[in-house]
């Protein structure tokens, strides 16, 4: 199968799947496809996911189902990605809705 025929294939499956907050894509580089996950009508700075599919799993007989795993995996991992803080972050803002406390308790 030609690179342009793989990348076609890649292309053709990302087709199936639409989402409302989601843009797919695909492209080659350096032998492997790319697929490109961006959020759609973003307000704040988010990246780019990507991931590689290899040559090899293009030509197996389960590369759909392969492919939708990859792909779900690939978009959780994505997600968890844009976290701008987790209970593991050591400083943790002050709630703007809470009273505030005083220094020298009595």
């Amino acid at each position: 199968m030609l690179d342009s025929d793989k990348l076609g294939k890649v292309r053709e499956h990302l087709l199936l799947y639409e989402h409302p907050l989601l843009a797919f894509s695909a492209r080659e580089n350096h032998g492997t496809i790319e697929v490109l996950i961006d959020l759609k009508n973003s307000t704040v700075p988010v990246h780019t996911y990507q991931f590689q599919i290899h040559p090899r799993d293009l030509d197996r007989p389960q590369f759909a189902w392969n492919f939708q795993r990859q792909l779900y995996d690939a978009l959780h991992d994505y997600f968890i990605e844009m976290f701008t803080r987790t209970p593991q972050d050591r400083t943790v803002p002050p709630d703007p809705e809470s009273p505030q406390r005083s220094e020298n308790p009595k």
